[in-house]
């Protein structure tokens, strides 16, 4: 029998058997710690074997040293200031010393402030990412830096695989082996794309804000510098609400990271953004470095891929051209205010659409702020939305978050759409769409889109260049280009080539011609009597030559017509540029019955202000490929070579004086505004008011402005070229002029001045000069010999063309100024596209015959 053991021999067994379960687990662990490391070893020795493999082929980073984006076509004017830009992608290269400190901090504070820190992969960032995702129970942050977003621009998808992310890693190490981090930074600034086609911090910058880079303030860097997270759900434009909360966040980081101190965070959360697309379009303190000329692009455009082809949008090409950037903006402001002058005056037509809006007001300003985004805004005509309307006050919104009321003479143009009685598919009512018309120092008014055109060019009468060029209201509503593509009549605008042709002919300035009535008979059975009368209805008898031009009496015109006869009128015409099939040579042309356009029109009142000489307007100064070097230059006629003369120097001179009187004491007496005597021009309204213009100049710029519809219709019957075109070229002018320092004229030899009048030295009064024409009275004919009947010169006018090439019909009645022209032109379609240039037409643009 055993005895039992003692408990210390007990205690003895029990550590034994401890031990040797303990050394039993440390065997385990260090066999699983040995397999660990030779797993570890093994994969080690893959991701080595890998790597070796895969680092060789990664991609050459000569896109990056040699970095050569594609940078779009780009329009701009002569003193360097943009027009437009055409390409897929809006870029704007700028070096790392262009960018502001400002835009760099916030950049670095809403991608990677750590930058400057880590070697391409912020592990700190990645840890912190982890941590906050596991945090927030989802994937809210990422750990991308810069170098990675480099690399992933430049060379990979954006899929969401291990093999890309891989690639990303290794190329990242990569390029921050072989670039230094300014450098990486700049590729960054200019490559990222930012929404609304900008690729890049400088093209963003213009895009939202129409500054350059190195302008903007911490606000906007903050909204900038948000948006390549999301573009699109960030873009200030679309989503102003969401990009609001993105750019607290990073100012947020901003402060966080000292980049702002206590007041510049205060201040730069307090400030209220401006974005482009709502800013003033035509008011002066609008960007000073964008000049509004979608129709003048265009031209350059077609210009530029005639040259280039296809590669005019991605090789950085630019085009230069004669524009001048302040009359440019002043050119469209003036034509802008014309229009909506216009507008206010006719009758409102209604809505222009409606959003069916809920009755809780934070539901409606989103679904304002949605939709608002299908009536985008022109210049000073901002769409907005109606949240209440009765006869005293309208309430609207533009889905910003703020109401803007309405009330007295801001709601004049559409009070009849405002109470019970109107339509219903028409009254002003909640979700009503209608347009706010804001001008600078002027009250905000109600209104709507205008039907009506207009077209502004001016040009510069020594060698053609084009000054400014407006080819109608908005070029996104209606790319029909008026200035060159119209084919119009111009009315009374057309009788100074009339008078000048008389002069050659012995007429003086204070030749004696009958104001009275015209009776011309048919001459074949069936026909029709022709009795034009003047504007007014008025007939003055006797006067002097000067007087029946600056009154614009069309029967003065007539009879001076019929003392030269049409038909040397015709050739005289083409002297100034008219083609012989735009001037019919019948006694209609004296009222304006021929056929033009603005851009035709100011090339023959250059004639009158150059002092005689035939010039060509052109608009393309030079064109230079992506390397800077010229490929296309301008080569102008000039005035002053006498190859280029198209009438005698006196007879300009002569023309001068006669129109100067239209300024003094005629129809364009509101010209007197601008305060010069060097200032001359001609009215025109054609028939039943259907087109308003006016032509005026000095000896350095001529202005041809002019109003219509597409679809010809009577414009109004007080609405004349003095009463609606005049004042678009004054506005014009009074920035125009300050380019050019009043100069008299001087007299040139062969005219002799008699009691302030000019005579060609062989027409003076009593010595060859014609002392009266047709004086007395009476029938037509006189000392004009023949005159043609009705049906000749009816049937004469088959040659001219109406808008789209199609012969006019006979002559209708007077109207307007008392002007007989063709029936209308027929309608053109409202978003007629612009016509394709032939290359004949592209050469005119840079001034070649």
């Amino acid at each position: 029998m055993w005895a039992p053991l003692s408990t210390r021999s007990q205690s003895t067994v029990v550590t034994t058997k401890k031990n040797k379960v303990a050394l039993r687990n440390k065997g385990f662990i260090a066999t699983g710690l040995l397999i660990l490391a030779g797993l570890a070893a093994a994969g080690a020795l893959l991701l080595g074997v890998a790597l070796s493999m895969i680092f060789p082929k990664l991609p050459s980073l000569d896109s990056l040293t040699d970095y050569r984006p594609k940078v779009p076509l780009r329009v701009v004017t002569s003193d360097g200031v943009l027009v437009a830009e055409f390409g897929e992608e809006r870029r704007r290269p700028v070096s790392i010393s262009q960018v502001p400190l400002i835009m760099q901090q916030a950049i670095l504070a809403a991608e990677d402030d750590r930058f400057y820190q880590h070697g391409g992969i912020d592990f700190m960032g990645v840890a912190r990412a982890m941590v906050t995702n596991l945090v927030t129970g989802g994937r809210a942050q990422g750990a991308s830096t810069i170098t990675m977003q480099v690399a992933r621009n430049f060379f990979l998808t954006r899929e969401k695989t291990w093999t890309r992310k891989l690639y990303e890693v290794l190329l990242s190490y990569k390029i921050e082996s072989k670039l230094t981090k300014d450098q990486i930074l700049e590729l960054y600034i200019n490559q990222i794309y930012l929404g609304q086609r900008a690729y890049g911090f400088q093209a963003a910058a213009q895009v939202y804000y129409g500054k350059r880079l190195q302008d903007i303030n911490a606000a906007e860097a903050a909204m900038l510098a948000g948006l390549p997270k999301a573009p699109s759900a960030y873009n200030p434009i679309v989503n102003p609400k969401r990009a609001r909360v993105r750019q607290e966040y990073v100012l947020r980081r901003m402060h966080d990271l000292n980049y702002l101190n206590d007041v510049q965070y205060k201040q730069a959360v307090d400030y209220q953004l401006v974005l482009r697309n709502r800013k003033n379009g035509d008011d002066p303190d609008a960007p000073s470095d964008v000049a509004n000329a979608d129709y003048a692009a265009e031209m350059a455009r077609q210009a530029a891929v005639e040259i280039f082809g296809e590669d005019a949008y991605t090789s950085g090409v630019t085009v230069t051209t004669t524009l001048i950037s302040d009359e440019q903006r002043a050119a469209r402001r003036a034509l802008r205010n014309t229009v909506m002058d216009y507008e206010l005056r006719q009758y409102f037509r209604g809505p222009e659409g409606f959003m069916e809006l809920p009755a809780d007001p934070a539901q409606a300003e989103d679904v304002i702020a949605d939709g608002i985004g299908d009536y985008p805004d022109y210049g000073f005509l901002e769409s907005a939305v109606i949240l209440s309307a009765d006869a005293k006050e309208v309430v609207l919104s533009q889905g910003h978050g703020e109401t803007i009321k309405l009330s007295g003479a801001s709601l004049k143009p559409a009070e009849s759409w405002l109470n019970e009685r109107a339509p219903a598919n028409k009254r002003l009512k909640r979700g009503a769409v209608v347009r706010l018309l804001k001008r600078k120092d002027q009250p905000i008014m109600l209104t709507q889109l205008p039907e009506v055109e207009a077209a502004f060019v001016s040009v510069n009468p020594h060698d053609g260049a084009i000054r400014a060029l407006v080819g109608g209201f908005e070029f996104s509503r209606n790319k029909f280009n008026h200035v060159t593509q119209s084919t119009r009549q111009p009315g009374s605008s057309f009788k100074p080539f009339v008078y000048s042709a008389s002069l050659e002919k012995g007429v003086m300035m204070t030749t004696i011609v009958n104001d009275a009535p015209i009776f011309v008979p048919a001459d074949v059975p069936g026909g029709q009597d022709w009795s034009p009368k003047n504007y007014d209805g008025k007939y003055d008898g006797p006067m002097q030559l000067k007087d029946g031009l600056a009154k614009s009496k069309n029967m003065v015109s007539i009879r001076v017509l019929q003392k030269i006869t049409p038909q040397y009128a015709q050739k005289w015409a083409m002297n100034f540029g008219f083609p012989e099939s735009a001037v019919p040579p019948y006694l209609t042309m004296a009222l304006g019955a021929v056929t033009t356009n603005p851009l035709q029109l100011a090339n023959a009142y250059a004639v009158f202000a150059n002092g005689g000489y035939r010039i060509n307007p052109y608009l393309i100064e030079k064109i230079t490929d992506g390397s800077g070097r010229v490929v296309a230059r301008a080569k102008p006629a000039v005035a002053g070579e006498e190859a280029n003369r198209a009438i005698d120097e006196r007879n300009a001179f002569v023309m001068n004086r006669l129109l100067r009187g239209v300024v003094e004491r005629g129809t364009a007496t509101r010209a007197r505004a601008l305060n010069r005597n060097d200032i001359v021009g001609k009215t025109g309204t054609t028939n039943d008011s259907h087109d308003a213009w006016f032509a005026g100049f000095n000896k350095d710029i001529v202005g041809i402005a002019w109003v219509g519809y597409d679809q010809p219709r009577n414009l109004g019957a007080r609405e004349t070229g003095g009463g609606l075109a005049l004042p678009m070229w004054i506005d014009y002018m009074k920035v125009a002029l300050t380019h050019s320092p009043e100069t008299p004229l001087v007299v040139p030899p062969g005219v002799e001045q008699i009691n302030g009048d000019y005579y060609f030295s062989e027409f003076t009064p009593g010595n060859g000069g014609i002392a009266r024409i047709d004086a007395a009275g009476g029938e037509t004919g006189g000392e004009g010999g023949d005159v043609p009947g009705l049906f000749n010169f009816l049937k004469g006018l088959g040659n001219v063309f109406s808008g789209d090439g199609a012969p006019a019909k006979p002559i209708g009645n007077t109207g307007g100024d008392g002007t007989v022209i063709p029936a209308p032109e027929p309608a053109r379609p409202k978003n007629q596209q612009s016509q394709q240039q032939p290359k004949d037409e592209i050469e005119r643009l840079f001034g070649n015959r």
